[in-house]
């Protein structure tokens, strides 16, 4: 999951209302165009729902492949960033960052012709995958262990317009909805020592236009854009600005052609111009309160879309344009809850700030255990890992011997109990020399743990269907 801290702080919404707002006059043009007060507030709040998903995939993009000042800059479109290390408790730009797998990021720009994306042979006990996503936050594609195996290949990426077929030496195509997808790639690294062998591998992954990998003529270059500033820090005060700007990049599909012209009638869409400053007192006021109940609703379906299992959050809400089906509910609570991540195929994540009995865990009052009986370990064709978090910053946790997951390639220097059984030791304090092996450090305060089960097993005993599974994580136990 790639999520950022704070994108958006709803609470402070209702207080913004009174102290942002203006008694300024709307522009007697808008004045006259503009929807009553509670169709407006009505579309602001469909519109926010709709809108939260293309926002901050926009804001993470300009961040990412556009400002070079950014802070988070990685690549210019079309050139892939290799990131030769995992995160620690350093990496504070993106709450529950993934310490297993190296990331490789590609931003596309499919204006002018679609790219081709190449990947190396690479070993079958070491997973990989390149996740396609586009701007509307729908993962369109797989390329990858579990997808199409492990042997070298070539990849065709392509734009919303595209009508070609697939061009010799191409092993499949893939469509995005929009013309700036990502393309998010995963390696797995079996422990620090085995760097290099990523790196080697992250050497192979290449990216070239469909023109230069025929050998033929380049078609004439993209105009460039002017893209409007954007920041994840900035999408609570700039909501509806960055919503208009990234709908010039989100061509309009039958599935949202009835949001889209509502959001017109309120100058959000391509050929409008959102003003927010030029909107009277009132407008103000219903635009601002319609994001905090539209912000609520998302809220409300996150709290309620997953299963409670042993204590375990289990769900999943993540896919492609099908998948969603045009329930942008659950599109806006996938994006809040974990943009860019997974399908549950893929990968799953379950995860818990309690223990079995529902009591919030605490690293600072208790130690822990989570114990996988015998034949009971996570079912994945790839692996699996356990990450610690500070409850309240969902960083990871600095400790004295730098381990911030325990993962299913460190299986051969744990130890086992007397019955076959697995358990993990969840406390601030080393559990003892011979127990050190299975410390999973925790913070010296408020905890937050996530299980990875890459590449989950279809068949019995399994974690799919997400919370219907045959397999259910064993809950926390409290031990002091």
């Amino acid at each position: 999951m790639l999520t950022k801290r704070e994108l958006l702080d709803s609470a402070a919404m209702a207080l913004l209302a009174a102290t942002m707002a203006k008694s300024t006059p709307a522009m007697a043009q808008n004045k006259a165009e503009w929807p009553n007060l509670l169709e407006a507030k009505d579309i602001a709040e469909e519109g926010f729902i709709y809108g939260l998903p293309l926002v901050m995939f926009y804001a993470v993009m300009q961040e990412f492949a556009v400002d070079r000042n950014s802070g988070q800059f990685k690549a210019p479109f079309n050139e892939i960033n290799n990131q030769n290390r995992v995160a620690t408790p350093a990496d504070t730009a993106v709450i529950t960052p993934n310490s297993d797998t190296p990331y490789s990021m590609l931003w596309l720009d499919l204006r002018a012709e679609p790219m081709v994306i190449s990947v190396p042979t690479i070993e079958k006990d070491r997973y990989y995958s390149v996740q396609l996503i586009d701007g509307n936050t729908y993962n369109f594609g797989y390329i990858g262990t579990r997808a199409t195996g492990t042997e070298a290949g070539d990849y065709l990426v392509v734009g919303p317009d595209w009508k070609g077929g697939t061009p010799t030496g191409i092993r499949q195509v893939f469509q995005s909805t929009t013309p700036f997808p990502l393309a998010l790639i995963r390696t797995q690294l079996f422990n620090p020592d085995n760097m290099p062998n990523v790196e080697k591998i992250q050497s192979g992954y290449k990216s070239q236009p469909l023109s230069a990998f025929l050998k033929q003529p380049a078609p004439p270059a993209a105009p460039k854009i002017e893209f409007v500033p954007a920041t994840t820090t900035g999408i609570k005060d700039n909501f509806f600005q960055y919503l208009d700007a990234a709908l010039q990049y989100v061509p309009e599909t039958p599935r949202d052609k009835a949001i889209r012209a509502k959001l017109a009638k309120i100058g959000i869409g391509p050929g409008t111009t959102f003003a927010f400053n030029d909107l009277s007192l009132e407008h103000k006021a219903a635009i601002l309160v319609a994001m905090k109940q539209g912000d609520d609703k998302v809220d409300k379906w996150l709290a309620s879309g997953n299963k409670d299992i042993n204590g375990w959050s289990v769900g999943s809400f993540l896919g492609d344009e099908a998948f969603y089906n045009g329930d942008w509910v659950m599109r806006a609570g996938a994006a809040k809850g974990g943009l860019l991540g997974n399908d549950a195929v893929e990968a799953m994540y379950p995860y818990t700030r309690t223990d079995a009995t529902g009591e919030p865990l605490d690293g600072s009052k208790h130690r822990y255990t989570i114990t996988f009986p015998p034949g009971q370990l996570p079912p994945v064709n790839a692996f699996w890992s356990v990450t610690m978090y500070d409850g309240r910053s969902q960083f990871l946790v600095k400790n004295p011997i730098d381990r911030y997951l325990i993962n299913s390639p460190m299986m051969s220097a744990m130890t086992k109990d007397a019955d076959g059984s697995l358990t993990l030791y969840i406390q601030k304090d080393s559990p003892g020399a011979d127990k050190e092996a299975n410390w999973l450090p925790a913070p010296d305060d408020t905890i937050y743990l996530v299980m990875r089960l890459y590449w989950p097993k279809p068949a019995p005993p399994s974690i799919l269907p997400a919370g219907e599974g045959t397999w259910r994580p064993p809950g926390v136990k409290r031990v002091s």
